[in-house]
């Protein structure tokens, strides 16, 4: 079965931004129930259907298929509920993790999330410096949640 167990940070700061390689990304949500979410994310020339379950504490089962990009342009238009999210993915391995953020557009402009992917809920995680808050609890900060409550509706 497969797996997601990560931690999810506010990022504080540029100094990252010179270190990392982007990625434009537009993601949409199928409506489901409960804690499920079914994603269809167009990333450059590749596209992916992700199925996540409910997390128990930071593991969450997650299946990701590849899929066409035609099929998947044609599902965010067609059976995704707006707004999608757009964002640049930056890549950052810093020793022997990949830190992955998001800097969000769109709805979500203005934010920006580190999140570090990890073998184990116990793993230690060293932090960079531009880290800021960590919000892996915090439900409004999942992709799904930013979907259907954007950024720009907060009251901060």
């Amino acid at each position: 079965m497969g797996q997601e167990i990560e931690r999810k940070f506010l990022v504080v700061g540029d100094g990252w931004r010179s270190l990392a390689q982007g990625e434009v990304i537009c993601q949409g949500y199928i409506p489901t129930q409960d804690a499920r979410t079914v994603r269809v994310r167009r990333a450059g020339d590749r596209a992916y259907l992700t199925l996540k379950g409910p997390a128990v504490g930071l593991v969450r089962p997650e299946f990701e298929y590849p899929i066409p990009v035609d099929d998947a342009q044609a599902i965010l238009e067609t059976l995704c509920t707006p707004p999608l999210i757009e964002k640049t993915r930056y890549r950052l391995p810093i020793e022997n993790m990949v830190w992955e953020i998001d800097e969000f557009w769109g709805d979500n402009a203005g934010l920006i999330v580190a999140e570090v992917e990890l073998t184990r809920p116990d793993q230690a995680v060293d932090l960079p410096e531009w880290i800021g808050l960590e919000v892996t609890y915090d439900p409004r900060y999942q992709n799904s949640s930013l979907a259907r409550h954007p950024f720009a509706t907060w009251k901060l």
